[in-house]
């Protein structure tokens, strides 16, 4: 299952930058969907999002803001099938007894 990253990012902004380049590095492992928003090219957006970027999302969902590691990440996207995989094992187990 390929997930779904968002970044909320801007221009010239280092930590925006930062949180690219560990995207990068992963999704050179991973198959990933990468969509990166400026949010200046919005005013919706640069107001939801105003000083609070880097954002990162993960199927719609927030999972880092300003700071993220390669590990931290990978984790992330790696435990994601692992818990599904979990819940639907113990759904069967439990219907086999």
């Amino acid at each position: 299952m390929t997930s779904k990253l968002t970044l909320y990012s801007r221009k010239d902004c280092c930590l925006c930058d930062a949180m690219k380049a560990v995207i990068e590095k992963v999704s050179a492992n991973l198959p990933l969907e990468i969509d990166e928003i400026d949010i200046d090219d919005s005013r919706e957006t640069r107001e939801k999002f105003a000083d609070q970027v880097p954002v990162l999302f993960i199927d719609g969902r927030k999972a880092f803001k300003y700071r993220v590691t390669t590990k931290q990440l990978a984790k992330k996207l790696g435990r994601k099938p692992l818990k599904l995989f979990t819940m639907i094992a113990g759904f069967l187990g439990k219907g086999e007894s």
